[in-house]
Formats: structure tokens, C-alpha cells, sequence
């Protein structure tokens, strides 16, 4: 289970010495008992490791956004924090798609549901979300999809 390698690799953190790393991780795991929290508050379970790959997609996102901002307002010191905190986290993430895969997997999935039009795009993306959860951007994919069910 994917919590199971993060605590691993925490207490491995610690026994080293890595501050970053221990700092990074104790953080993915607030996130994620914050996530386990808000879902058994809805009637929910915990979280699946499906459910835990969009957490870890979400905090990637989130420190993208950190990163742009940080190079906008001239501290790279912290731009460079977000960056190391991005690839410990990407370590967990299984390998992510290439725009050029996600192109090839989306025409497959319009011939495959038969998607012809934007009323079409929440099947794809549904489809999409239900295969490939945590190997692709799906900011990317939504606009790829868009952009073939619009003659793009």
C-alpha cells in the first residue's frame, strides 16, 4: 500500500538525517489523514491508493503554482524548496504519461466510447479518470480532449 512506502521511507528519512525529506513527508501524511478525515465526515472510507495518487497529484500541482510565484517574486531559495518537496512527492506517483501518449490514449477513448462532440467530454474524461487516475495531468487531458471533440 502506497501509505505504507511513504511511512517507510519517512522512518529511513529520519534514521538519515534528511531533513527536507522527513519535513516533506510528514506533511504528505497531514495532508492525507486531513483527506481521511473530510472523507469518514462525508460517510466515506478512508482513502484508496487511487484516492491517495490525487492527493499527491494535488500537492505537485499546488507546489507548481508555489514554484511560479516564488520565480515571479524573486526568491529562488523557496522556488528551490518547492522544487526538491515536488520530486520527493513525484517519487510515489507512478511514471506519468507523455503528451504524446495522452494524445494516442485519448483517440483510442473517443473511438472506444464512441465521442464525438463536447456533450461527449465527461464520459471521456470519466473513462479517463477511472483508467489512468494518477499517471496523467488531467488539466492536460481535459484540454486535449476539448480540443479533438472540437475538430482540433
Amino acid at each position: 500500500m502506497l501509505r505504507d512506502d511513504i511511512n517507510t521511507a519517512l522512518k529511513e528519512a529520519m534514521k538519515a538525517g534528511e531533513a527536507r525529506r522527513v519535513s516533506t513527508l510528514r506533511l504528505v501524511n497531514a495532508t492525507l489523514k486531513n483527506a481521511d478525515i473530510e472523507a469518514r465526515g462525508q460517510g466515506k472510507p478512508a482513502l484508496s491508493d487511487d484516492d491517495v495518487l490525487g492527493v499527491l497529484q494535488k500537492m505537485i500541482k499546488q507546489r507548481h503554482e508555489s514554484v511560479e510565484l516564488y520565480d515571479k517574486g524573486g526568491r529562488p531559495e523557496l522556488a528551490a524548496q518547492e522544487r526538491e518537496e515536488i520530486t520527493i512527492i513525484s517519487h510515489y506517483l507512478p511514471r506519468q504519461m507523455t503528451d504524446h501518449e495522452i494524445h494516442d490514449t485519448i483517440g483510442a477513448l473517443l473511438k472506444e466510447t464512441g465521442a464525438t462532440a463536447m456533450k461527449d467530454m465527461g464520459r471521456v474524461m470519466a473513462a479517463l479518470k477511472e483508467r489512468y487516475a494518477g499517471k496523467l495531468d488531467f488539466a492536460k487531458a481535459s484540454a486535449a480532449v476539448k480540443k479533438m471533440l472540437s475538430g482540433g
